[in-house]
């Protein structure tokens, strides 16, 4: 019997320490941060100035005088997902939230779900906008400029009207 107290004890000493260990334990941290582009996000790699401007209004909504009265978002390249990003930094789990810029209307607002209208920027790339993260479903397509012009400037179809979640060089 004497054998058995003491392998009983034994566990129960382990198990306690064990507890002790773990409730000392420093968890590993989370940081979630918000951008206006996914440039800012320190493992995507940008070969470009940001080129596809979301808005969060259509483009009547968007001007008044020649100024925008509206947020927008800005992204160079493939989006899988317009809700943002994480990674694995070490232990620390960090997230990259995409989110609206700007002083006017949805400034603050999440991108995903959000946009009424898009201005693609660039003189070369073509974009596709998607109704589903990881460029699925639904999609619009959205031609880049020509050399000297403006950006040109497309309001979202029906269905893609705040239901917007991905984006891909098409």
């Amino acid at each position: 019997m004497k054998h058995v107290r003491m392998r009983v004890k034994a566990s129960a000493t382990v198990l306690a320490a064990t507890a002790a260990l773990l409730a000392t334990a420093v968890p590993a941290h989370a940081g979630t941060f918000k951008v206006t582009s996914n440039c800012d996000v320190p493992w995507v790699s940008c070969s470009n100035e940001p080129e596809l401007w979301e808005m969060y209004n259509s483009k009547a909504l968007s001007l008044s005088r020649g100024s925008y009265i509206t947020s927008w978002a800005e992204f160079w390249g493939d989006v899988y997902d317009y809700d943002g990003t994480s990674e694995y930094q070490g232990s620390t789990l960090e997230t990259y939230r995409y989110v609206f810029n700007g002083n006017g209307s949805g400034s603050g607002q999440y991108v995903k779900n959000n946009a009424g209208s898009m201005q693609n920027c660039s003189e070369v790339n073509n974009y596709r906008v998607y109704f589903n993260s990881g460029y699925g479903g639904h999609s619009q397509y959205i031609p880049h400029r020509d050399a000297y012009a403006d950006c040109v400037w497309y309001d979202l179809d029906s269905t893609l009207k705040n239901n917007e979640a991905s984006q891909h060089f098409a």
